[in-house]
């Protein structure tokens, strides 16, 4: 598999599951069954801000290798900070979220470091 295969594969698996996140909104606030609307709110807002960050990180992938190529100092700056804004998001998610019973916490700290490995390979390659 070349670079621009593991490139574009990490991007659609992130975009992806951005997507799931935004569409999981709902249900997730309310499995918390919160009793405080700015508490809901709160939580609404960040579930869809890690959906869209999570959207954004894979089309600026998608973007840069498509105009820039795989191979421009621009787009392998694009991808080695893509894979440190992952880890730091896995790590974080690992102790925090990943901690409550919900299972799509669970799967956010393997998913982002798979991706961040996916993305640091394309760049190499």
């Amino acid at each position: 598999m070349n670079g621009d295969a593991l490139l574009y594969t990490g991007s659609f698996m992130i975009a992806f599951w951005g997507l799931a996140h935004i569409v999981m909104t709902k249900k997730i606030v309310d499995d918390f069954k919160l009793e405080s609307i700015d508490k809901r709110r709160v939580l609404t807002m960040e579930w869809v801000t890690e959906g869209l960050t999570l959207c954004f990180i894979g089309g600026l992938v998608v973007v840069v290798t498509v105009w820039g190529g795989s191979k421009s100092p621009a787009s392998i700056v694009v991808y080695r900070s893509s894979t440190v804004m992952l880890v730091i998001m896995a790590v974080l998610s690992l102790f925090t979220g990943a901690r409550t019973p919900a299972v799509p916490y669970k799967i956010c700290p393997p998913l982002f470091m798979t991706v961040a490995a996916l993305y640091f390979l394309g760049s190499l390659f």
